[in-house]
């Protein structure tokens, strides 16, 4: 299986890389032209992601987008129309690493974490990006696409502990009653969505058990 990662010099994208290589995939990395980033099992490339072409994703299974730009509010839905318009109507996967911030509060759908008082003000132009992401592609139709939102506590640091829950629209919660998720543990969720493609057309959350 060959999936390309963009994005793959962040903090999110290193991981989903790394735990990627590990299963024994075939590892595409797509970082920002004059970036530093380095890794000796993966394909590097680049380039901006919005400038990638036919070529440079060829052969590709799933293509899993871990860009974050956090000021710049249509960027995330830039990157998501250009990926789109190589990949529509193919059999290629498009994995997104989503925010969390659309996510009901519980199963009454009426409160979204956006909704919440203490929603971090310096979060919502990144947040604004990823509703809107996720909106242009629920009505993308001939796409095979997954949103995968984390936990609201997304913990760069936190350990790989190598488990985690799925939930659909609304925020899974831990044993604790708490929505939190390490990075490490998120990644692990992302590569076995990649794998198996068990959730065409969705969005779902993972949460830590």
């Amino acid at each position: 299986m060959k999936i390309i990662v963009l994005g793959a010099a962040g903090k999110a994208g290193k991981l989903i890389v790394e735990e990627a290589l590990n299963r024994g995939l075939e590892v595409t990395a797509v970082v920002r032209e004059g970036s530093s980033y380095a890794n000796n099992r993966a394909q590097i490339v680049r380039k901006d992601a919005k400038k990638l072409t036919a070529a440079d994703i060829a052969g590709a299974n799933v293509i899993i987008n871990a860009t974050a730009a956090w000021a710049e509010f249509g960027e995330h839905v830039a990157i998501c129309k250009h990926i789109v318009s190589l990949i529509r109507g193919s059999s290629v996967r498009f994995l997104v690493v989503g925010g969390a911030s659309s996510l009901y509060t519980d199963d009454t759908y009426l409160t979204q974490l956006w909704d919440s008082p203490n929603f971090p003000t310096e979060w919502k132009p990144m947040a604004n990006g990823q509703r809107a992401e996720l909106a242009y592609l629920r009505d993308t139709k001939d796409v095979l696409w997954t949103f995968i939102s984390p936990a609201a506590d997304f913990d760069a640091d936190g350990a790989h502990t190598g488990g985690y829950k799925i939930g659909g629209e609304v925020m899974a919660l831990n044993s604790e009653g708490k929505s939190r998720i390490s990075y490490a543990d998120y990644a692990i969720a992302m590569i076995d969505e990649a794998i198996s493609g068990t959730h065409i057309n969705a969005r779902i959350n993972v949460c830590e058990l």
